[in-house]
Order: C-alpha cells, then sequence, then structure tokens
C-alpha cells in the first residue's frame, strides 16, 4: 500500500470520526450563542445512542431509532432549560447532572431490557445506517489519484455523514442570515435588549436547545447504529467534551467549529494508524499513550494555539425580566 493510499485512507477515517463532533458541536452552538452553557453534549449524545441501538434492535427500523433518539435527546435539552432558564439555576450544575444520569441509567436500563452486562445486542443490517455508493464510484476506482479520492474519500459514506456536513452552511446561513439566527446571537449577548424590543427570552433559548437536543440525538444514534452496530456502555468516551472544545476552538463559528472537529478527527484517526508500529528511533509506542494522544492534543491547542476565545456575553447568566 502506497503512501498516498494510506493518507486517503486516514483521511476517510477522520471524516467518519468527526461526524458525531460536528454535530454535537453544532448543536452545542445552539446552546450557547442563546446564552445557555451545555456541558451535557455528552450525556444527551449518550442517550441518544443507548435509545437508537435499543429501538433499532426491537423494530428493525434504524430511523425509528433514530427519531426515538432525537425524541429523548431533546428530552433532556428541555429538562436543561427547565431547570436552569425557567428555575434560574446553575447550568453546569445541571448540565453535569444529566451527564451522571445518563451514564447510569443507560447501563441499567441496558440490564434490565437486554442482560448483556449494560449493552445491546448487535443491530440487523436493516437497524444500522448502511453505506452509500455514489454514482459513478465503483467506475471511478481504478482512475489514478481522483477515482481513489472519489470513490474511498467522497463516496462510501452513510446518510448521516453526508448530513453533518451539509448542516455546516445550512447553521451558517440560519446563524447569520436570518431572523431567528439575529435573534439567538442577540439574546446570547444582551438580553436585556432582546427583551425590550418585544421578543421573549426564555422563548428563544428554548427553540435553541430544541435544535440542540435534535442534533445531539442524531450524533448518539450515529455512533451506535451507523459507526458501531450496538450499544456499549459510555461508548460517547468523551466525544461531547471534545464538540465541546471544538466549539471553543471554533470560536462558536460553524465552519471554524467544523475545521476544529475535523482536526481532532484526524488526531485520532492517526492514533490508531500508529497503535502498533515501530517509529524510526522510539520504538513502538505505547498504546495507552496513543489512545490519550487525541485529548492531549485538544489540550494543548485550547491552551496555547487559539488565542483569545470570546465567548457570548451573557452566556451562563440567568435571565430575571423586570417587572
Amino acid at each position: 500500500m502506497d503512501y498516498f493510499t494510506i493518507f486517503i485512507l486516514t483521511l476517510d477515517a477522520t471524516v467518519r470520526v468527526s461526524t458525531p463532533l460536528i454535530l454535537a458541536a453544532l448543536a452545542g452552538l445552539f446552546a450557547e450563542r442563546s446564552g445557555v452553557v451545555d456541558i451535557s453534549l455528552e450525556g444527551k449524545m449518550l442517550a441518544g445512542a443507548f435509545i437508537a441501538a435499543s429501538v433499532s434492535y426491537v423494530t428493525g427500523n434504524v430511523w425509528l431509532g433514530c427519531l426515538a433518539a432525537m425524541g429523548v435527546s431533546t428530552a433532556l435539552a428541555l429538562l436543561h432549560g427547565y431547570a436552569c432558564i425557567t428555575h434560574r439555576g446553575n447550568q453546569v450544575v445541571s448540565a453535569v447532572a444529566i451527564n451522571i444520569l445518563v451514564a447510569g441509567l443507560s447501563i441499567v436500563l441496558g440490564l434490565a431490557w437486554f442482560h448483556q452486562g449494560g449493552q445491546t445486542p448487535n443491530l440487523p443490517a436493516s437497524g444500522r445506517f448502511e453505506d452509500i455508493l455514489l454514482p459513478g464510484a465503483e467506475a471511478l476506482k481504478s482512475v489514478p489519484v481522483l477515482g481513489e479520492i472519489y470513490y474511498e474519500l467522497l463516496s462510501g459514506h452513510n446518510i448521516l455523514v453526508y448530513f453533518a456536513f451539509l448542516m455546516v452552511p445550512v447553521v451558517w446561513w440560519v446563524v447569520y442570515r436570518t431572523r431567528f439566527g439575529l435573534r439567538l446571537r442577540a439574546v446570547g449577548e444582551n438580553p436585556k435588549a432582546v427583551d425590550t424590543a418585544g421578543i421573549s427570552v426564555m422563548g428563544l433559548r428554548y427553540q435553541a436547545l430544541v435544535i440542540n437536543g435534535m442534533l445531539c440525538g442524531i450524533a448518539g444514534a450515529y455512533i451506535s447504529s451507523a459507526q458501531n452496530a450496538q450499544f456499549v456502555r459510555d461508548m460517547t468516551a468523551g466525544q461531547g467534551y471534545m464538540a465541546l472544545a471544538a466549539l471553543i476552538f471554533g470560536k462558536w463559528r460553524p465552519v471554524p467549529v467544523m475545521l476544529a472537529c475535523l482536526l481532532f478527527g484526524f488526531l485520532d484517526a492517526v492514533a490508531v494508524r500508529l497503535q502498533g508500529v515501530e517509529l524510526p528511533g522510539i520504538g513502538v509506542v505505547p498504546v495507552q499513550f496513543i489512545e490519550a494522544l487525541p485529548y492531549l492534543l485538544t489540550v494543548i491547542l485550547l491552551a496555547g494555539f487559539i488565542g483569545k476565545a470570546v465567548a457570548p456575553k451573557a452566556i451562563g447568566v440567568p435571565y430575571v425580566k423586570e417587572r
């Protein structure tokens, strides 16, 4: 296998690994642009992954599983909103509580429903998102360079991968070119001005959390029924926190956020390929270090390479309507 093929296959893995990060980061963008801190991306993704796998296994229908994941994740987002928007609770505490709740509840329900140590059985073919071969991919497979790029990198992904990348320009358009986006950005910067204009601050923030929950549910469904073929306990493995880091790294803007997710996905893909490889002058790198590499570099990049990341001014601050 030549170096170009290895590079293309690494980029192909990058796209697959980055998909849930992109969806979760865009979900966090809506919440935090509205002024709501959302550390619960991890918990909502995990809940979505569990419910998607469970429903897909029982019904044999992957789309029902995805819809169920979106519903459960949205319910958790609204629970977060009820605690920190309606009752003006601490947003970080509420989000962490959701993460802890889902981490435990998914295991308990998995044990009760499937009796397999907190995981679901393997999903049938109808319970998974299958890869899509783009038109002409098979015919162009043998063409040097361009054919390999089209067949390996652009084609052969499932529909949620294409959906995630399509959502980036859609979210950019919604946030920067629509009335809802203008109000969303305004409520995250100056909710008092939005309230003075006669627009409901609570209503806008709840709308943002509904979108947030739906995207997190899709991200979770991707992890368990597209990237994998079953739910395994704690299978999100910190991806929600990495998506949050990408959101900060991208300074709450859709395109830079996507690029940050691709960077983290690339590090993860490279880390997998380095396992068991003997490097000149170093030897075989320990597996533990390879597995920790994406997370270590995430911390390093956030600490020293993004410059000043200015969050929305009203983020994390409960709004009290003046009477």
